[in-house]
């Protein structure tokens, strides 16, 4: 397997494992056509927020997607945005899917294109509250439209549980504990997404996947996603030793496949954590060169969980840092090239589509 590790050592001052910062006059300096432009799209994992270092919304999100694609609706995943004040910190997150929600309502009506933005939306819950975790639940529905189960634009619980022995490498925003998804407290919360018609986006590192076979195991009924390719990390220590990881990711992915209830993201291949180096060209990336690089990664989630259970995600403005958006989508349409028309239609667009249960008056 190639690697193209990048080759600092740590992180010190270069701030979050995730987010590299974003270069407009860099990424400017490549411009690509969109390959297979014909065929529709879902993103299946993005966000809006605004921050001190980045505001990106609705208008930044359509900027980012008019390179030729044809983006038919995108999913929203939280970020912890737009929460109220004076609220408790427990019902905060409901604040984000509100404003999610306005976004899809924009969208909808047509007057900002034809991509239907925000048209499901997977807020955030801290499943770790048990059973008092469904009326937060409940109401992430309501202000998503939703009169019952399963209406409305509200798809699902994103809790990020990425974890590490090495504090660098881990938000700090969110507290978690090594052993979260066996903990009596957190599976008595995630006992509640199935009878509410909600899935459960998992963020995890590579080494954490076995633990999420577990709770997939004890939870069949309830659909699951991973995100980012199940949690790449080749920086800091793990820099060193990236023959280990892939093999470690591998059959950790090799057992959780075998749980027909979970699909996975085919996206995070731009952030820091994966230690490919992007960030470091005197230019951009073109998407030759990401193909070759992430081909080994996404091939094994394709090999191992099948089309119909693979999704494409820009995880934009985050992966921003590493690339256009139009040269990302055009690596992962290089690296299914050779597959079927029906398999490019799943990673593309039907998985994402099956999964969040979108419109499909979309396609």
């Amino acid at each position: 397997m190639q690697t193209q590790l990048s080759s600092f050592a740590g992180l010190g001052a270069m701030g979050s494992p995730t987010h590299l910062p974003v270069r407009e006059d860099w990424l400017s300096l490549r411009q690509e056509q969109a390959l297979m432009s014909d065929v529709p799209v879902v993103d299946a994992h993005h966000h809006l927020y605004v921050r001190p270092d980045i505001t990106y919304l609705l208008d930044d999100f359509l900027q980012d997607t008019r390179g030729g694609h044809h983006i038919r609706a995108s999913v929203f995943v939280q970020a912890r945005s737009m929460l109220p004040q004076n609220v408790h910190p427990s019902f905060q997150p409901i604040g984000e899917t509100e404003f999610a929600n306005g976004v899809a309502a924009m969208s909808a009506s047509g007057i900002f294109g034809q991509t239907r933005v925000c048209a499901g939306i997977v807020g955030q819950a801290d499943l770790c509250l048990g059973d008092a975790v469904r009326p937060i639940l409940e109401r992430h529905i309501a202000v998503a439209g939703g009169s019952d189960i399963g209406s409305g634009r509200f798809r699902g619980i994103r809790q990020p549980i990425a974890w590490d022995p090495n504090s660098l490498l881990v938000n700090p925003a969110y507290a978690v504990a090594p052993d979260v998804l066996d903990s009596t407290a957190f599976r008595a919360g995630f006992a509640h997404l199935e009878p509410l018609g909600l899935s459960f986006d998992a963020w995890l590192f590579f080494h954490q996947i076995p633990g999420l076979t577990r709770l997939a195991r004890a939870f069949p009924q309830t659909p699951m996603v991973v995100n980012h390719c199940g949690g790449i990390v080749r920086i800091v220590e793990y820099a060193e030793r990236a023959q280990q990881v892939y093999a470690q990711w591998r059959l950790g992915l090799e057992e959780l496949a075998r749980c027909p209830n979970v699909s996975i993201k085919l996206s995070g291949l731009g952030m820091r954590l994966g230690g490919f180096g992007f960030e470091n060209q005197p230019l951009p990336p073109s998407s030759e060169e990401l193909a070759q690089a992430w081909r080994p990664w996404v091939e094994t989630c394709i090999e191992l969980f099948g089309a119909s259970r693979c999704m494409f995600g820009s995880n934009f403005p985050v992966d921003k840092g590493s690339y256009q958006y139009t040269t990302g989508l055009n690596a992962i349409k290089r690296i299914v090239e050779k597959a079927s028309t029906d398999e490019q239609a799943d990673i593309l667009w039907r998985t994402a589509s099956r999964f969040y249960r979108l419109d499909e008056a979309l396609f």
